[in-house]
């Protein structure tokens, strides 16, 4: 029997895929627990980058709720149940805490909780089938993954208002106007491109690509005055490394022939 999540790493690129593609890539504690430990496992292999992707034609409608509502009808599945509720927001640090860069690989329906994972990620490319929705206030529940903030700070607190409130769903043209997606493909070039932007960012300087991306991260909740200044450390780190000092050598060396 397969794993409902998959990891591989080939190199620098590590490879994580929703593998439950017969409920739709639906997510149970079981597939929630399982991604978490996946990303760690990355984080500990030091991929550089990850493509995020999943089988089947959707990403995910999101939350199982069978499962949920089954957790709901058993009277010792509280401890269950409050697990399940944590589940999702220990994926969420576990994603933000990756040091490598993140692209998702979105397609078909993508909703609810399986969308709201992929705020975590870096890059989004979506297929042009893609169909984004947010059905958590029809349902009476919550967001999750940090969502509140995350996507604001993505598309803007009033996109962000009118996705959650409003919208019934987004296609991939409108997701790429507002900025939630970086790139539209057909759906049989998805991989083929999710592949070629890893394979572009794996050949930067993993030090200083590290460093970019904790600092595009950390910095959004600080002033100019204190981005500058951790602008300045991570620039002089940087410098005194062996990667920058090789890169440096190669590039002059080339411009001088």
């Amino acid at each position: 029997m397969e794993d409902i999540v998959k990891y591989e790493k080939d190199t620098e690129i590590g490879r994580i895929v929703l593998n439950r593609p017969e409920k739709r890539n639906a997510l149970n504690l079981e597939m929630l627990k399982k991604l978490r430990e996946s990303f760690e496992q990355s984080e500990e292999n030091k991929d550089l980058c990850v493509v995020f992707t999943a089988e089947g034609k959707d990403w995910s409608v999101g939350a199982d709720l069978k499962y949920g509502y089954s957790l709901m009808s058993k009277p010792d599945a509280l401890q269950e149940s409050i697990e399940y509720g944590r589940s999702w927001q220990e994926l969420t640090r576990a994603m933000r805490k990756h040091s490598g860069i993140i692209i998702a690989g979105l397609k078909g329906y993508t909703i609810g909780g399986g969308f709201e994972i992929t705020l975590s990620c870096d890059m989004r490319l979506a297929s042009k089938d893609v169909r984004i929705m947010m059905p958590e206030l029809n349902l009476g529940t919550m967001f999750s993954n940090a969502s509140t903030k995350l996507l604001p700070n993505l598309i803007g607190e009033a996109k962000a208002k009118e996705l959650i409130l409003i919208k019934d769903s987004i296609t991939a043209e409108e997701a790429y106007r507002i900025g939630l997606v970086n790139y539209i493909v057909e759906p049989e070039t998805l991989n083929e491109e999710l592949e070629r932007i890893a394979k572009k960012i794996a050949e930067k300087e993993p030090f200083s690509l590290r460093y970019a991306k904790r600092l595009m991260n950390e910095n959004q909740d600080e002033s100019i005055n204190t981005a500058l200044e951790t602008e300045l450390l991570a620039m002089t780190v940087c410098h005194f490394s062996e990667g920058f000092r090789e890169r440096l050598r190669a590039f002059i060396e080339k411009k001088e022939r």
